[in-house]
């Protein structure tokens, strides 16, 4: 086997680079997902057609044990070495595709507004390389794809993938989200935390109702509902560190029947979301007790669903520079951006919770364009070009990782 050298970032051309004829074939491939996207635990269609591109070229994937997604491991394993793991999530979002392309969704009120066609076909294209680079005897440690279904489904489907067991003998892990405010060709990265706890919230509030003449007889449910909403915010503001960034933010209120009669029954679901593990793990008990204190204010009965979410992902310094090195050597230091922690969710911290791993901003902004294609919108769509970017920062890492050290 050829060995890869020991290296300063930057200081050597590494193979696996993606050929002409490749790229057009994943473009194609991110398009056939984009038209038929499939919501978590549903990826039946998208797990086959990876299992057969990589059986295609040669490789052994394995359908993961609640019958959608995938595990594919390359190469050979280095005695005394663990394998780097690269993941891709795989499910769509519930909401129409708002685009006017050739490959817009053909699926009513479902679309890949989050990017996960992106990252399947990027950790997909990285397979392939690698697969290549493993026959040509330029991969020195096995590595391991993990193509795991329903990020988008609370608690996420990462913790049912590592209960299965896809981290068995993996040391470290690594993936990337399309991330729309950085160009295409670029990424984003930061040591520590980069996304936030995100946990679901309901709310019921129940009184004996009434007529809006007398509300001083009743509990006014209505008026009950909007303290909640806007005082529970307030009272935690005081009562965990801000640092913290414990936020509850509510996306339904619903009450009522009729103008003149006040209503027995109300109801609030939100999100809280937080950017450190400590305060997350402190927020379920600081929820319930300042929404009881509000409702009990205005004697309301209250009942409250606190549906936990993901922890915070937290990079791991050593594998935020494994990145850092491998988009240097593929791009140079001008690709990479300093980037902020943000308060979307992201269920990669689940795998981190027994590994160490580091998430990528993947840039997929067009250069120049000042649109704003958010995530989780019906319009958001790339500048294709991220699928090589990606697909190079994965089998760059690989190979670096590989790497004896100095």
């Amino acid at each position: 086997m050829n060995q890869l050298k020991s290296r300063e970032p930057g200081s050597v051309t590494l193979p696996g680079t993606l050929s002409e004829p490749l790229r057009a074939e994943l473009v194609a491939f991110r398009r056939d997902l984009h038209m038929h996207p499939e919501l978590g635990n549903q990826e039946f269609r998208t797990t086959a057609a990876l299992k057969a591109r990589l059986e295609a070229a040669g490789l052994a994937p394995k359908v993961l044990p609640g019958g959608t997604g995938l595990l594919c491991d390359i190469g050979s394993r280095a005695v005394g070495r663990s394998m780097l793991a690269i993941r891709a999530d795989l499910d769509a979002l519930p909401i129409p595709d708002a685009k006017t392309v050739a490959y817009r969704s053909t699926v009513a009120n479902r679309a890949h507004a989050c990017g996960h066609d992106v990252h399947t076909t990027t950790v997909l294209g990285a397979g392939l390389v690698l697969a290549e680079l493993d026959r040509q005897g330029l991969l020195p440690n096995a590595v391991r794809l993990i193509f795991q279904p329903a990020e988008e489904v609370l608690p996420g489907g990462a913790a049912d993938v590592v209960e299965a067991g896809v981290l068995d003998g993996v040391g470290r892990i690594i993936a990337v989200h399309c991330d729309p405010r950085v160009d295409a060709g670029k990424i984003g990265l930061r040591a520590g935390p980069i996304t936030s706890a995100c946990d679901r919230l309901e709310v019921t509030l129940d009184g004996p109702g009434g007529h809006t003449a007398r509300p001083h007889l009743t509990t006014d449910l209505v008026t009950a509902a909007a303290r909640v909403a806007t005082d529970v915010p307030a009272v935690l503001a005081r009562r965990v560190d801000a640092r913290s960034g414990l936020s509850v933010t509510w996306g339904r209120i619903e009450a009522g029947h009729a103008p003149n009669v006040i209503p027995q029954h109300a109801e609030l679901s939100g999100t809280v979301r937080c950017l450190d593990l400590p305060a997350w793990r402190d927020a379920p008990d600081l929820v319930h007790a300042a929404i009881d204190e509000v409702a009990t204010l205005h004697r309301a009965k209250s009942t409250v669903t606190y549906v936990r979410g993901v922890p915070p992902v937290v990079n791991d310094p050593a594998v935020a520079e494994l990145l850092r090195d491998a988009m240097t050597a593929r791009r140079g230091p001008y690709a990479i951006e300093d980037t902020e922690q943000s308060l979307g969710g992201e269920d990669f911290s689940w795998y981190l919770e027994h590994v160490p791993g580091a998430m990528a901003r993947l840039g997929v902004r067009t250069p120049g364009d000042t649109r704003v294609r958010d995530l989780h919108a019906g319009d958001f769509d790339v500048d294709e070009r991220c699928i090589e970017s990606g697909v190079e920062l994965f089998t760059a890492a690989a190979l670096l990782d590989a790497m004896p050290q100095p």
